[in-house]
């Protein structure tokens, strides 16, 4: 494969996109440029969104305006234990109805589940390597039951590092305590998600190496969700606005103008 075939992408269908302008709000710096709209983003389970600046900055010289939104717990400080449906409230919150918005990850699984709520909520929905869907695990089911037996070795910081190193749970390691139990709260959640109830105009965007949210989970939203369109981009992993900011901006783009 050529080098300008590196990224290149599967369009699996098309759908014609709207026109958007924005508002970018970070967490380093702010700019406010006006416009008619904004573009809305709920990152994923991270605690910075520093990695993010490239992809913005790029959006911006496009003439897309972008306000990131701190999710509470992550970004923004928050010592209380979290619902789906207390994030649910606050985006709704935080998100002007008509809106578009992209949910990256768990910010993709918040939206999900606004709009399954609220299926007039936002005037498009951008899935970038969304959580959300629920699969029954053995290995998963496993985990939990090794986890709570080797509770008391668990308690050695050494040994609890090395069983969620070895589990892939890694997030849920580093997380403070209220953000464990959040974190198990948004997992629990996937049942009783119904993304047949999502009717909102979705483009969902995927990286082909995703090793996190599979790409058979995109293949999985696309059947389910009846108003969307579905693009894998060749060599994505779950953060493509580290492994390829233009890209992500590009393909952002291509959903907006």
């Amino acid at each position: 494969m050529t080098k300008a075939m590196s990224h290149a992408i599967r369009k699996v269908e098309s759908q014609k996109p709207e026109k958007l302008k924005s508002v970018w709000n970070g967490s380093a710096h702010t700019k406010n440029i006006s416009g008619p709209k904004t573009l809305y983003i709920i990152h994923g389970w991270t605690y910075t969104v520093e990695p993010w600046a490239k992809t913005i900055e790029l959006l911006e010289k496009d003439g897309i305006n972008v306000k990131m939104l701190n999710v509470p717990g992550l970004t923004s400080p928050s010592k209380r234990v979290w619902t789906i449906e207390d994030y649910m409230n606050w985006a709704d919150e935080n998100i002007p109805d008509g809106s578009i918005a992209l949910g990256h990850s768990n910010g993709g699984r918040i939206l999900l589940n606004l709009c399954a709520e609220q299926p007039d909520k936002l005037s498009k929905l951008i899935l970038l390597d969304a959580a959300g869907v629920y699969e029954a695990s053995k290995k998963r089911d496993f985990l939990r039951k090794a986890a709570k037996l080797g509770a008391p070795f668990k308690k050695i910081p050494i040994i609890d590092k090395v069983f969620h190193k070895l589990t892939g749970s890694m997030d849920y390691h580093r997380a403070p305590e209220n953000m464990k139990q959040t974190l198990t709260n948004m997992l629990d959640s996937d049942k009783n998600l119904v993304l047949s109830k999502v009717t909102t105009p979705t483009a969902i965007i995927w990286g082909e190496d995703d090793n996190i949210t599979p790409p058979r989970h995109a293949h999985i939203l696309k059947r389910k969700l009846i108003d969307s369109t579905l693009t894998i981009h060749e060599n994505w992993t779950h953060a493509p606005y580290i492994c390829d900011p233009a890209g992500l901006a590009k393909a952002i783009v291509k959903e907006l103008k």
